[in-house]
């Protein structure tokens, strides 16, 4: 009986094709942001966590002037 659960909804056929859609559509937007994204930026942001404090604020303020040019 519990297999025949899922059988007996209408218009089960089309969930698995929006899954699909769904996860394919997560990671060309992912690539393309990965494509498109400014390295220097992306640099800098790699660096943040293994800088100490001096070098952070001097990171934050680099990453502040990036985004206001």
């Amino acid at each position: 009986m519990e297999k025949n659960v899922l059988q007996s909804i209408a218009g089960i056929t089309i969930y698995p094709l929006i899954s699909f859609v769904i996860f394919f559509l997560f990671f060309a937007a992912l690539l393309v942001y990965v494509l498109v994204a400014n390295k220097q930026h992306l640099s800098t942001m790699s660096q943040l966590p293994l800088a100490g404090e001096d070098e952070a604020e001097a990171l934050k303020a680099q990453l502040e002037h990036d985004v206001v040019c």
